[in-house]
């Protein structure tokens, strides 16, 4: 596989044979299995069971998908086009609650529909789709570019970074977002060192985060999440830099079970903690992360998914949540494709979302 993984896109779509294309995630990193998704309910379980993860990706993989709803529409009816496609964008919506690109991406789509169903013919406004579509994939690459630039304003060569869970090329469609000072810094010879929190229980810094960065040539060191304390009272890290799934209109941020530890350890140690949020991830809606739905998933994760025999005992409850809000007053800065934000961040994410 070597560095196969770098050319290969993240999500992509064949719109001759109708084939929503994606990494499967979950085979990384021993074997690189890309899934040829056609129907409504793959796309869902793919969504779902994060075989395409990360807020950006599948944000791009939801315009895709109800693209492809759009296509199997047989009406001439512009009312009866837009209610079936609101149908569709329901059901895939439905698949991961917590990261609000997702139905960030859907609302777009929709929006194409609902601006011009009644007075534009069905095939134009399919093409309409599969134009926004690609426009939304497009510009996710330029906005990680952005912000891995602002990000890398916020470092110096030779630092000592931890990042949790996986904001890499994996979950977007290029760079990543927590990644992209990372990728960029490499460019540019800043030589950092790169500790990746293991991120339990679906291990995406282990398999993912640790893989990509190696491919790409960084001095990577993988760390359990319970270890990055101790990672920092040797010194070693300089800054901690993590994606994010949704933030709350008052700066609070969910992202990946276990941020919030992170966070609280690097305010401890006076270590900057920076959140990278492409706005498509800004909640205005949302006040604060009391707010945020945070998904929970099956026990099994915990207690026999990664293991030949289970490792806890038959029946013992179990209590796992996909994500965690860290509070906005731990949050030393938020990175975005605008800029930097800093505290205030209500009115500071209000400047620039009323600006987008």
């Amino acid at each position: 596989m070597d560095k196969m993984i770098l050319t290969q896109d993240t999500v992509a779509l064949d719109d001759a044979s109708s084939t929503l294309i994606v990494i499967d995630q979950t085979k990384l990193p021993n074997t690189l299995v890309l899934l040829h998704l056609k129907t409504q309910k793959e796309i869902w379980e793919a969504i779902y069971s994060l075989k395409v993860r990360g807020a950006p990706a599948i944000g791009v993989a939801a315009a895709y998908g109800l693209y492809l709803a759009a296509k199997e529409i047989e009406t001439e009816s512009g009312s009866e086009f837009l209610s079936r496609l609101q149908a569709a964008a329901a059901y895939l919506n439905s698949s991961r609650p917590t990261a609000v690109n997702l139905s960030w991406a859907l609302r777009r789509m929709l929006t194409v529909v609902e601006t011009d169903c009644d007075t534009t013919n069905v095939s134009e406004i399919k093409k309409r789709l599969l134009a926004e579509a690609r426009g939304i994939q497009k510009e996710d690459i330029e906005i990680c570019r952005k912000i891995g630039e602002y990000g890398l304003r916020l470092l110096k060569p030779g630092d000592g970074i931890i990042t949790h869970c996986n904001a890499g090329k994996l979950a977007t469609s290029r760079y990543g977002t927590a990644t992209a000072p990372m990728y960029l810094g490499q460019e540019r010879g800043y030589k950092f060192h790169i500790f990746c929190d293991e991120t339990r229980p679906l291990l995406q810094g282990a398999r993912l985060t640790a893989f990509e960065l190696m491919q790409a040539g960084l001095d990577v060191t993988l760390i359990g999440d319970g270890m990055a304390a101790s990672v920092m009272r040797k010194g070693w890290a300089s800054a901690v830099i993590t994606g994010c799934d949704r933030v709350a209109s008052n700066g609070d941020a969910a992202n990946k079970i276990g941020t919030l530890p992170l966070a609280i350890a690097a305010k401890y140690f006076g270590i900057p903690f920076y959140i990278c949020a492409p706005s498509s991830t800004i909640d205005m809606d949302t006040r604060s992360g009391a707010d945020i739905c945070i998904e929970e998933r099956a026990a099994e994760e915990l207690t026999t998914m990664w293991y030949e025999k289970p490792m806890a005992p038959p029946h013992v409850k179990a209590f796992n949540p996909a994500f965690d809000v860290t509070d906005a007053s731990l949050i030393t800065a938020i990175i975005t494709e605008h800029g930097i934000l800093r505290p205030p961040y209500r009115e500071a994410l209000s400047k620039i979302m009323n600006g987008c």
